[in-house]
């Protein structure tokens, strides 16, 4: 049985990939490498000691999805990362985000519910809240009109996911609603390395402490928090790379309740920004260089998980700390710049 990872040369997909593999599946890996180098392969491979497939394609490119399901005709569930993902960027640019997010979407669905089953995991995002009202949010929580065409694009995505289940009796998914991963694999093989300026927050902070950038901007500090920067719930990395595996499991044993299920994948603790660099500056040794200057446009003001529903139904639940996160995270940095403290 294959398990595609559409986007898996990615930061989470790589992450995602390695967990997959570790835990006996067979898989497949596409991505433009529009943000990812084909260099990950090797340092997945280094880790598990198997070498996953590799198509390099756009899946914007419906004929090309069309011609990678005839190659690989065991395909029978899809983890899908691939997409843009800047918020800031996509206020910016809102015909790339939907474009890019929806069309490959589409594609890849339009060609799944052909098979006699199918799985499908969506790479989904609490932006689909919006401002919740409440603290921590639940996925029963409204689904407010989205703060950034981002947003939007996981929301729509959601609901086109939705509307196929209702039609499809052989295709079953679920949408992992998670909130900020950041972190690295402990071996240090992968980690995040974005193409071109960061557009988060941990690896702005890991490469102006690394000497790449010369500060790190805060976007605001005037909002309704105890230190006035705004408050996310940080996962490591690997810790939701698990989560997918286990909701794959979900999947395939066909333990599902209807055959579409949404999940919140966070920790449950908020942490601000000013925490994320304190927490930085603690397990780092460095002070690090910032400033505030005003709010980004799209930025809500606070997001934490309610992770009850996953720790109960999935049986998953996050481990590392934020400081453990950091820490990986900066080990990571070190590593590929060859930093020394």
């Amino acid at each position: 049985m294959q398990i595609l990872v559409t986007g898996g040369l990615g930061f989470i997909g790589s992450h995602t990939v390695v967990e997959l593999q570790e835990a006996g599946h067979d898989v497949v890996i596409i991505d433009d490498c529009s943000n990812a180098s084909e260099e990950v392969l090797d340092r997945i491979t280094a880790i598990t000691g198997k070498r996953p497939a590799f198509e390099k394609m756009d899946l914007r490119d419906r004929t090309a999805v069309e011609s990678f399901f005839k190659a690989y005709p065991e395909v029978c569930g899809v983890i899908h990362f691939a997409a843009s993902k800047a918020v800031g960027e996509s206020v910016e640019q809102p015909l790339k985000y939907y474009e890019n997010n929806l069309s490959s979407l589409v594609y890849l669905l339009q060609q799944l519910v052909k098979k006699e089953q199918a799985h499908f995991i969506f790479s989904s995002s609490c932006t689909v809240y919006g401002q919740a009202d409440e603290m921590p949010i639940t996925e029963q929580a409204p689904v407010k009109p989205a703060e950034s065409p981002y947003g939007n694009t996981k929301q729509i995505g959601e609901e086109i996911i939705r509307d196929t289940c209702r039609v499809q009796d052989n295709f079953r998914a679920i949408a992992l609603r998670y909130f900020n991963p950041i972190g690295a694999h402990p071996s240090t093989e992968i980690g995040e390395l974005p193409i071109g300026v960061p557009q988060n927050l941990v690896p702005f902070i890991t490469q102006t402490a690394a000497g790449l950038r010369k500060e790190l901007s805060v976007f605001g500090n005037d909002y309704p928090t105890p230190d006035g920067t705004c408050i996310r719930d940080y996962i490591h990395v690997v810790d939701l790379a698990k989560a997918h595996v286990v909701a794959l499991e979900r999947l395939l044993q066909e333990k599902q309740q209807g055959n579409y299920e949404v999940f919140n994948i966070g920790t449950g603790t908020g942490s601000s920004v000013l925490e994320v660099i304190q927490s930085f500056e603690r397990v780092s040794g460095k002070k690090l260089n910032y400033k505030i200057v005003g709010r980004r446009p799209g930025d809500i003001t606070t997001a934490y998980a309610d992770t009850s529903k996953a720790n109960n139904v999935l049986g998953w639940k996050a481990k590392s700390t934020l400081d453990e996160a950091m820490k990986s995270a900066w080990q990571w940095e070190q590593k590929i710049r060859r930093v020394t403290t």
